[in-house]
């Protein structure tokens, strides 16, 4: 017996000496995390945060974590930005990586979606707009600013940043589950005799039933109330710890892990393998505009402004996945997409350039056929099928095709004209581009090579317009 509670106690003295080692070994920046979202000091030697930390920390989850900043680095800056201006917590940027790791498309299995993981309705009742053309749960500023609009929303409500970053990830019912129940177990700790009287029964009875499904919430809610008026203090211990032989806690599991990750996720940008060396620079992002807001008309394709200002495809396409097909909503008279910074000189000395070709999305109905559905917006199936990438003619229900339309009615044969065609020895004519025509087509018809075509009009892509002239050179 004696062997065994010494065991016992020199177990506990390793353990207290190495987290008050470990803890020691944190920096004013490390605490400046605690104090941002509101966290007592001494948590910084709780024995989980410790292990999150110490694992992320391993060589490969390093490596992870500068990846993860690196591929980053081009719109995070935005997201400081906007959580500076909204008076948000710095902190919550590795909420953005604990939630998504910063990819823009993030889906989840439960189908939350984008850098801050908005479920539908969430992101519906935050302003952000999900239809046929868009998901704004991925643009990377309109859902930024819903995530900092609903964490201030819950700081307003909890009082704490912690609490409302644990809301954030369980749901605004679970915290107010468990700031009651820790308030009502805190007072009968405090005041034993209170335990079985009827106000505490019925309490505990309405809580039991509230977890099964059996009381509405707002019963939850009206005790939420008044135990508050109780002044109980509660920190971040009272909500973490787990309670033994209860099987729903305070917290789910989930939740509790993931407060502990952030709080290490924003530790680790303070440790020497960020600080030093060739990762030194990830310390600046943020420092500078990195990402800028343009403002272009309603059924553009974003390879039309591509092409006419000279932008990367790849690179506008990544900043604006919130187009779901690349297309700016045709309802929208303006609509404001991202390009980068760097490209904002381009785009301003480029941007009449821009052709007014517009797209819309059609979904297929029961008796459409590319011919069809060509005739009803005066657009070669041809063109249609291209455009597209279609294999077949075939169509399924409910598919859905993209439609280039054109500002100019159909053209018809009269509206071809060539530069003098009354001589037909000219060395150079201009051709008027109508439905169902492509570079290649108006290459082939007049024996002209497809690269010096696109040479000779000055063209980086073989994407053209109904309407456009395209100067003929034999």
């Amino acid at each position: 017996m004696y062997l065994y509670k010494l065991v016992v106690f020199l177990f506990i003295i390793v353990n207290y000496s190495w987290a008050s080692l470990i803890g020691a070994n944190y920096n004013q920046r490390d605490m400046q995390i605690l104090e941002d979202l509101q966290i007592k000091s001494s948590f910084i030697t709780d024995y989980k945060l410790q292990k999150t930390y110490n694992n992320l920390l391993r060589e490969h989850n390093q490596t992870n974590y500068v990846k993860k900043l690196s591929d980053a680095s081009l719109f995070v800056p935005k997201i400081k930005k906007i959580l500076r201006e909204e008076s948000v917590p710095s902190v919550f940027l590795y909420m953005a990586m604990a939630e998504s790791d910063f990819t823009i498309d993030a889906k989840s299995n439960v189908k939350a979606t984008g850098i801050w993981q908005f479920m539908s309705e969430t992101g519906k009742h935050f302003d952000l707009d999900i239809n046929l053309y868009v998901d704004e749960r991925m643009d990377l500023v309109k859902s930024t600013k819903a995530a900092t609009k609903y964490l201030k929303y819950l700081h307003k409500r909890f009082d704490k940043w912690y609490l409302a970053a644990l809301a954030y990830n369980c749901g605004e019912g679970r915290v107010i589950e468990a700031i009651t129940r820790a308030t009502i177990d805190k007072y009968i700790q405090e005041n034993p005799s209170k335990k079985n009287s009827n106000k505490i029964k019925e309490f505990r009875r309405i809580i039991y039933y509230y977890q099964r499904g059996s009381e509405p919430f707002y019963k939850l809610n009206n005790i939420y109330k008044e135990v508050k008026n109780w002044n109980i203090p509660l920190d971040i211990d009272d909500f973490l710890r787990v309670q033994k032989n209860v099987s729903r806690q305070y917290i789910p599991s989930e939740s509790r892990m993931y407060i502990r990750k952030i709080i290490a996720l924003g530790m680790m940008n303070n440790q020497s393998f960020i600080t030093e060396n060739d990762n030194a620079h990830l310390l600046n992002i943020g420092a500078t505009s990195s990402v800028a807001t343009i403002s272009v008309k309603g059924g553009l394709h974003l390879r039309s402004i591509s092409n006419a200002v000279g932008i990367d495809y790849e690179e506008i396409k990544n900043l604006n996945k919130h187009l779901k097909l690349q297309i700016v909503p045709p309802y929208e008279k303006k609509y404001d997409i991202y390009i980068p910074y760097s490209r904002l000189a381009r785009y301003q000395a480029n941007k009449d350039l821009i052709k007014d070709s517009k797209y819309l999305v059609y979904v297929v109905k029961r008796g459409d056929s590319l011919h069809k559905i060509g005739n009803k917006y005066n657009v070669s199936y041809k063109v249609i099928k291209d455009f597209n990438r279609l294999k077949t003619n075939l169509l399924s229900l409910k598919q859905k095709l993209i439609i280039p339309i054109s500002s100019e009615k159909r053209a018809s044969r009269k509206n071809i004209r060539l530069a003098d065609s009354s001589n037909k020895s000219s060395s150079t004519l201009v051709y008027k581009v109508k439905n169902g025509d492509t570079l290649y087509s108006i290459a082939r018809k007049y024996k002209v090579d497809l690269k010096k075509l696109m040479s000779d009009n000055g063209l980086e892509s073989n994407f053209i317009n109904i309407g456009d002239k395209i100067v003929i050179k034999k």
